[in-house]
């Protein structure tokens, strides 16, 4: 995260609400940044918004107390998977750096599955708590990294998103995060351009 990251007070009425469109859970944990491209907008401004994402992406049903120093491993590690990303996009190898830090997250034990009710859940242990749900979150990147869908990942083509997501369409040539999203407003955009150009000479 850059340390000038948009003041909360400047932001935008919706601008804290997480996005969850990246189809893949550490993809979403990358996407608590928004406008990486611009403005650089910190969602995660306080122990209690990485709480808030935790239960919003379903990992949890109940609250896990997050600490400062929580958010500030979380973060980190985010970025780290970021940059990993970026460099599967791109066709190079991840920095050593960063595959440590996510190695180091996912350490940790990880949140729980237990059966409730004929349902699959996840529960957090009873001690540490926060580093189990980074640790599932890390995890999922470890997963995704050297799975079938890491050739993949994708960046949304929209020049006002650039979200990272995974591309699940059986040719593999998904250019917007969300079709109806940013590529209604691609098409949109390209409509108006055709309009305003009028009919071919």
């Amino acid at each position: 995260m850059k340390p000038d990251a948009t003041p909360t007070d400047d932001l935008p009425a919706g601008e804290p609400a997480f996005n969850f469109r990246s189809g893949r859970l550490s993809l979403a944990f990358v996407a608590t940044v928004g406008e990486r491209w611009r403005r650089n907008v910190e969602r995660l401004r306080d122990p209690a918004d990485l709480a808030r994402w935790y239960r919003e992406v379903g990992l949890l049903g109940e609250a896990v107390t997050v600490t400062p120093a929580g958010l500030d491993t979380a973060r980190t590690v985010r970025e780290a998977v970021y940059r990993c990303a970026k460099a599967l996009i791109a066709g190079r190898p991840a920095a050593e750096a960063d595959e440590a830090l996510i190695n180091a997250a996912a350490a940790a034990a990880p949140l729980v599955p237990v059966l409730r009710g004929g349902a699959g859940l996840l529960t957090a242990p009873a001690t540490d708590a926060e580093s189990a749900v980074l640790s599932t979150v890390a995890r999922d990147a470890i997963d995704l990294f050297t799975g079938v869908l890491a050739d993949r990942i994708r960046e949304c083509d929209s020049p006002e998103c650039a979200l990272l997501f995974v591309d699940t369409s059986r040719p593999g040539r998904r250019r917007w995060c969300s079709s109806d999203a940013c590529g209604s407003k691609d098409r949109s955009a390209a409509y108006r351009r055709r309009r305003q150009a009028g009919p071919p000479a």
